[in-house]
């Protein structure tokens, strides 16, 4: 696994370095605002099938996708719900992954054959940047399958998933995953507490007249 630093490398060429390994179907570990990601082309199977494997993920558990801007995720995710587009323009970018009806546009390989897909826009600016190149990115979380989310750190490389590039920015803002909320259930509710407290959400949904 080749290592870049974020924090000494001008970010155009890592940038650029990044885009080339993810187009011929590489993997990638990248900082983002909450813990790092591991990512990939959403449309490269091979690749998705190598996050699996590298983290010992279990093939019923579905990958994420980032995107660079709240309005590219609505256009991406289909987004038809008013109150998950209203919850995108509030709390995004940020630590919220929205849970949405997949797209039939979006390889059900991404989201181990679910119906639905998760979505969220980070708050990192690096991120965004390689974002508005690549497109979209199929996204977990940078551990090994059950091991604690990999925060930037001091951290041994063997206890990070196999990846073909690891791009170091330090650690990261949040140091805690985002808040999954599934948008497909009345009224929503948060599968996962992160970044994002449950009580910003009940808070939010309160004033927005759900409950």
């Amino acid at each position: 696994m080749e290592f870049l630093d974020a924090r000494l490398t001008p970010q155009a060429p890592i940038i650029a370095a990044v885009s080339a390994v993810l187009a011929r179907g590489g993997t990638v570990i990248v900082p983002t605002d909450t813990v790092y990601g591991l990512v990939c082309l959403p449309n490269r199977l091979e690749a998705l099938a190598r996050i699996y494997a590298s983290k010992g993920r279990p093939a019923h558990k579905p990958l994420s996708l980032v995107c660079a801007s709240v309005p590219e995720l609505l256009r991406v995710g289909e987004v038809k719900s008013s109150l998950a587009s209203a919850a995108a323009r509030c709390f995004l970018p940020g630590p919220l992954t929205l849970i949405v009806p997949r797209p039939a546009a979006i390889a059900p390989e991404v989201t181990a054959g679910a119906a639905t897909l998760g979505l969220r826009v980070p708050a990192h600016p690096w991120l965004q940047q390689l974002l508005e190149q690549t497109g979209p990115l199929a996204s977990t979380s940078a551990n090994l399958s059950g091991a604690e989310a990999y925060a930037g750190t001091a951290v041994e490389e063997a206890a990070l998933p196999e990846a073909d590039l690891f791009v170091d920015a330090g650690p990261t803002q949040q140091r805690r995953e985002s808040s999954v909320v599934d948008f497909t259930l009345a009224p929503p509710q948060m599968l996962r507490e992160g970044a994002l407290a449950k009580s910003q959400l009940a808070t939010w949904l309160r004033d927005f007249g759900v409950v």
